[in-house]
């Protein structure tokens, strides 16, 4: 079979188990969590590298692969099912030699796939994230690694000193090469924290790849033993500055922190409008929403197939819900195929695909100005009882 030679390809590492997500990825992939209304995580980075002009994508899975294979597809929502163009889902498997298996590290995840790096012969390879709501131009920053003649690129953002130590951090020249990289460190040097973006020469990158496997004392990390393997071998490194809307929505607060940050006239992070940088998913091809006329939706959205009868404050309300007579949703995200029962309360919460609040249940609490929010969660297809309370922070 030919394959047509390309300047770069992308490789996706989305098979990770998002334990830190809790009850909502006990059955579906990080990944694969939805996300403001009608998106996937997923669909971020696969949109950025459409955006980007990257029309050759291996997307790595593992941890629950199912749904996020079905939704991926062929690539077809993202323009990645034609002719010398795909989203190639790339899941562990065993070699003849018996040295593959499940993916043991990210480093070692990419070293399972050189086979496929090299049938594109990529003179760049840019490894992303599967789990990060941004918007992003890889163009750029190749173009900022092929400029300064770099090995390696490393995105970066400028973060609080007081939050650097949970990063891995890049030291600087003040030409931005990179001198350093501390992993987590205690006391940080700077507030360079990696966003766990790198643009590699793939000569370069499959070298350091079998170097660290033929390592019995690895991590097989890029973070722990590549990047550090490569400064330390006197490779030129680059730290590439971005500035935009970057969220690690790891956690049940930053993913109800980040559907939260999607409200209002002039949002923190703005999907709506924006043709350059164009996030495509998936469609539901569920009909437009329907809202009664006692319906009360105030600074929120509403996805199509919807049927709101009762009140909607500052939420996001996924497709195909259902909110009833009475029923009051505020600050909450809602996802996909979720029924909110008539005389339900729903506050500082997530609810998971196709659960159930029943008639006069309440799921989480209203809370001061200043305070701390719990958020309350169920998990997908849960159901909460009529009449019974989820309280603030509790999950089902």
């Amino acid at each position: 079979m030919y394959f047509q030679k390309k300047r770069c390809i992308a490789m996706l590492l989305a098979g990770g188990q998002g334990s830190r997500l809790k009850v909502l990825t006990e059955k579906t992939a990080k990944p694969a969590v939805p996300f403001g209304g009608k998106y996937r995580i997923i669909d971020f980075p696969l949109s950025n590298c459409v955006n980007s002009g990257i029309d050759t994508v291996g997307i790595l899975t593992q941890y629950q692969p199912l749904e996020l294979n079905e939704y991926i597809g062929n690539g077809q929502p993202w323009g990645l099912n034609k002719t010398h163009s795909c989203a190639q889902v790339l899941p562990p498997y065993e070699r003849h030699d018996k040295k593959s298996g499940w993916y043991k590290g990210t480093a070692n995840a990419i070293y399972q796939n050189i086979d496929f790096i090299d049938r594109y012969n990529p003179e760049y390879v840019v490894i992303l994230s599967g789990d990060h709501i941004y918007k992003m131009d890889y163009a750029a920053m190749v173009a900022f690694h092929e400029k300064n003649a770099a090995s390696c690129t490393i995105a970066v953002r400028n973060v609080p000193l007081a939050e650097a130590s949970r990063f891995g951090i890049l030291n600087t020249n003040p030409d931005g090469s990179i001198y350093e990289f501390e992993e987590k460190p205690k006391h940080p040097k700077s507030t360079n924290a990696s966003m766990g973006i790198y643009v590699f020469n793939w000569a370069v990158l499959r070298e350091a790849l079998i170097a660290d496997e033929e390592d019995p004392n690895s991590s097989n990390d890029f973070g722990k033993n590549i990047i550090p393997r490569l400064l330390n071998a006197g490779h030129k490194m680059m730290a590439y500055a971005f500035d935009g809307y970057w969220k690690d929505v790891g956690t049940i607060d930053s993913l109800w922190e980040a559907n939260m940050e999607l409200l209002g006239k002039n949002p923190e992070f703005n999907i709506r409008g924006d043709e350059r940088h164009k996030i495509c998913a998936r469609n539901s091809a569920l009909p437009s929403s329907f809202i009664d006329e006692d319906a009360k939706i105030f600074n929120a959205f509403v996805a199509e197939g919807c049927e709101v009868y009762g009140t909607v404050r500052h939420s996001v309300i996924s497709v195909g819900c259902t909110i009833g007579e009475d029923a009051l949703v505020e600050d909450s995200v809602v996802m996909p195929g979720v029924v909110i029962e008539p005389g339900a309360i729903v506050r500082h919460a997530i609810l998971g695909e196709n659960s159930r609040v029943c008639r006069n249940a309440v799921v989480g609490g209203a809370y001061g100005e200043n305070e701390k929010k719990k958020i309350s969660v169920t998990s997908k297809g849960a159901v909460v009882p009529e009449n019974t309370v989820l309280s603030p922070g509790e999950m089902l």
